[in-house]
């Protein structure tokens, strides 16, 4: 075959060995851009989550333990989901603020993770008798009375110790309440990783049966978004900006990837993705039945969440990746 019948510019040339491959990639997975999400609950046993394979609620004895395997995977991160003994849930969820098992979990976190950024997620689903993530005002949301709520929640996370507080519960002014709270009791340093682009997803399941936060009745779709409006997104993210948000997140990541492209446009906030408990579910699930290879399964979406514009991914399998466990 002739040779003038290829263009002078040949791309299979740039991709011909690894080395080549490898020194043409736009992106590297480094620890330090991932966090690792945690369950850590008061009793004295782990405990296994049968909905999220190899997950397990890490009892507080064993802190340490768990902060070493993320530390040696060279993960940076970490975000918690501190969890009470279902005996201290109350329908306004106050166990998260009042000295008790909630704030020792944080203090104990952080005294084992002194080195790492600890960010904690600030939602009163965990702490509420009825599982939803506010104060009830009969059957619904009572958004200013949980406003206040978070603030107080906020800066009791902020004095166990947290670097970051969370806010994932998607009420109206949240950022504004959390700020104005941490920074009129003296703590101006610790920041707002805000859940600003949370939509009402069908992937969260095992987290709820992770964190025994499902709502007792009813759902959460008139505060998390209608994951049918691609408009919306603007407006959440640019009132928590201007509220006092120091990084925002994307939640659920792989169905969500347009998203985190289109915000990355219009956003200079460091932009965190959450590969939810369903996304890694199924991953984990399909990989036992030889259906996918479950570690490059895991890394062709780590590479889509940055390739769309992300700069932080939360993810289960952070750890086991970088541990090559």
């Amino acid at each position: 075959m002739a040779v003038g019948m290829f263009p002078n510019r040949r791309l299979r040339r740039m991709r011909e060995t690894p080395a080549i491959r490898e020194m043409c990639a736009d992106i590297t997975l480094t620890p330090n851009r991932f966090i690792q999400p945690i369950f850590v609950h008061a009793g004295e046993q782990d405990e296994e989550i049968s909905s999220m394979p190899e997950i397990k609620r890490i009892s507080i004895n064993n802190i340490r333990v768990e902060i070493e395997k993320i530390r040696d995977a060279g993960i940076k991160g970490i975000l918690l989901f501190p969890l009470p003994y279902e005996k201290s849930k109350t329908e306004d969820g106050r166990i998260a603020h009042e000295e008790g098992e909630v704030l020792e979990i944080i203090r104990q976190t952080k005294e084992a993770a002194q080195d790492l950024v600890l960010f904690t997620d600030l939602c009163l689903c965990p702490f509420t008798t009825h599982g939803h993530c506010g104060i009830l005002d009969g059957k619904g949301i009572n958004n200013d009375a949980t406003l206040e709520a978070l603030g107080k929640t906020a800066v009791a996370f902020a004095r166990a110790g947290t670097d970051f507080v969370a806010p994932s519960g998607m009420m109206d002014g949240m950022v504004k309440a959390i700020r104005q709270s941490l920074d009129s009791d003296n703590y101006p340093n610790v920041g707002i990783l805000s859940y600003s682009i949370k939509f009402a997803s069908h992937f969260y399941g095992p987290f709820r049966d992770a964190a025994h936060s499902a709502p007792e009745f009813g759902d959460r779709k008139s505060y998390q978004m209608d994951f049918r409006n691609s408009h919306q997104i603007f407006e959440e993210l640019v009132q928590d900006i201007a509220e006092g948000a120091d990084a925002t997140m994307v939640k659920p990541g792989l169905p969500y990837l347009d998203v985190i492209s289109k915000i990355r446009s219009k956003c200079m906030l460091p932009i965190a993705v959450y590969q939810v408990s369903g996304e890694y579910s199924s991953l984990m699930l399909a990989a036992k039945q030889g259906i996918l290879q479950e570690r490059q399964a895991f890394e062709e979406t780590f590479y889509s969440f940055f390739r769309a514009g992300a700069d932080w991914i939360i993810s289960y399998y952070a750890v086991k990746y970088f541990s090559g466990s």
